[in-house]
């Protein structure tokens, strides 16, 4: 517990109809009454004035979270004044000045892990859901808030301490050959972890696609009404478009919801070969979005489809497509609907193009003619990791974690299969056990802290 009180504005900063500023620590209600009239019950709204020495600074209410009952565990009380910038900087100075100290950032949910509120995954959702911007992200943040894989590591976690404990006695009893770890146990929850940690590990391409929006290229020849196509997705005329091939030279990107899934689509130069440098440079930057793209829009007039298994197979050369979502978009279907549709399943075996085709839209971005079905198939692609109920890794730090679990209890089974002493086994284990720790906050150091917590808004 901590034993000095901080105070922050805890709504964001400006001019606005209410503010809140939030206190927490032993002393939160004691200086609070400094100020107003009245000393409100716990968890109950209090109207009141709000002086600052013998002058009535604003009308407020005051609400008073005892301690261990609130999001810090601490005495902890919230003052929701008006909005005016004066009153807001007024008030959290007479505060300070009352012996508070300005808030950190991040300091008041550092608080709430520190004093057992929160574990650490927990705490880093907070920071999720208030940047959540669409409801794919809003689903993941809550899912972990809730407490996710967390408690299912965290309970793998206790198993595997016991039976770590029991494999290190028996290094005190080395001359005595006895086994107190059951071996047969050990194995099992070592094919548990990695399984379980493997799968996590394995969704964070998709999770951190999801948070930080589904990067979508825009890709294909010249001509075929790829800027178009971006303009008809975001409704604007934001790309340049023209007759003349080659308008596009450089990346454009937008952002767009669908079904409550952040997607960031993103406009390219067109595929072709070219002896001109600048165009050279756009056509690199296309493949460059198109590798780091989750899902790739390939572009192309119906009328001029001969061609397409060899413009996939040239993709495919410079692309790895492995696990991305291939969609290819017929486009300008308004003026040649009389073309057949390429096969998708024919695309995708094709000996000049092994690469796996979602499937074949008819399209036309000029009138919108078949973007239902585009949108359908985008927001499906990406639906079920978003809805919060399948475990899904968006934060980086879990992911080098899980990472380095997977890789510890691998080499853990490889020397259980050598019969290796129980030293070394222990080594591997006590390995695992510390990455697994470090997700949920059983292991942490100042460091990592002040990372974590150093992105979150002062009031918070």
């Amino acid at each position: 517990m901590h034993h000095d009180t901080i105070a922050a504005i805890a709504t964001p900063a400006g001019r606005g109809a209410i503010a809140v500023v939030r206190l927490s620590g032993p002393q939160a209600l004691e200086v609070c009454r400094h100020h107003i009239d009245r000393t409100p019950a716990p968890r109950q709204a209090c109207f009141t004035p709000f002086h600052v020495g013998r002058d009535r600074l604003d009308e407020v209410i005051v609400v008073h979270y005892a301690a261990p009952h609130s999001y810090t565990g601490e005495e902890v009380v919230e003052i929701s004044c008006h909005g005016s910038t004066y009153i807001q900087q007024a008030l959290l100075a007479a505060l300070i000045d009352d012996g508070c100290r300005l808030a950190e950032p991040g300091e008041f949910t550092r608080r709430a892990f520190l004093n057992g509120r929160l574990n650490l995954s927990q705490a880093e959702a907070v920071a999720d859901l208030i940047d959540a911007t669409n409801r794919g992200s809003h689903g993941m943040a809550m899912s972990q808030l809730r407490g996710g894989y967390a408690e299912l590591l965290g309970d793998l976690r206790r198993r595997f301490v016991d039976l770590t404990a029991l494999l290190e006695l028996e290094l005190d009893f080395s001359e005595e050959d006895v086994e107190f770890a059951d071996r047969g146990q050990l194995r099992t929850l070592l094919d548990t972890l990695v399984s379980r940690c493997g799968q996590l590990a394995g969704s964070f391409t998709l999770g951190n696609a999801i948070r930080c929006g589904v990067p979508v290229a825009i890709v294909g020849p010249p001509n075929a009404g790829k800027s178009t196509l971006l303009n008809r997705l975001v409704g604007d005329e934001r790309a340049i478009v023209s007759d003349q091939p080659g308008t596009t030279r450089d990346t454009i990107e937008e952002r767009i919801t669908i079904d409550g899934i952040g997607f960031r689509i993103i406009d390219t130069a067109g595929l072709r070969h070219s002896d001109e440098q600048i165009e050279q440079a756009g056509i690199e930057r296309s493949y460059r979005t198109a590798r780091n793209a989750a899902s790739i829009l390939y572009v192309v007039d119906r009328a001029d489809t001969g061609s397409l298994p060899q413009q996939l197979a040239a993709l495919a050369h410079e692309v790895p497509l492995e696990g991305k979502q291939i969609l290819v978009l017929c486009n300008k279907s308004d003026r040649h609907q009389s073309v057949p549709l390429p096969d998708a399943a024919t695309l995708s075996s094709d000996s000049t193009s092994p690469l796996p085709v979602e499937a074949v839209l008819a399209l036309s971005a000029r009138t919108g003619a078949g973007l239902d079905t585009l949108h359908r198939l985008l927001a499906d692609r990406y639906r079920d990791g978003s809805d919060g109920s399948e475990p899904i890794v968006s934060n980086l730090r879990h992911y080098e974690a899980l990472t380095h679990v997977v890789d510890a209890c691998t080499r853990a089974q490889q020397a259980l299969e050598s019969q290796c002493s129980a030293d070394l086994v222990a080594i591997d284990l006590r390995d695992a056990l510390h990455h697994l720790g470090t997700i949920t906050g059983e292991v942490t150091t100042d460091e990592v802290l002040g990372t974590i917590f150093a992105k979150f808004c002062v009031g918070k």
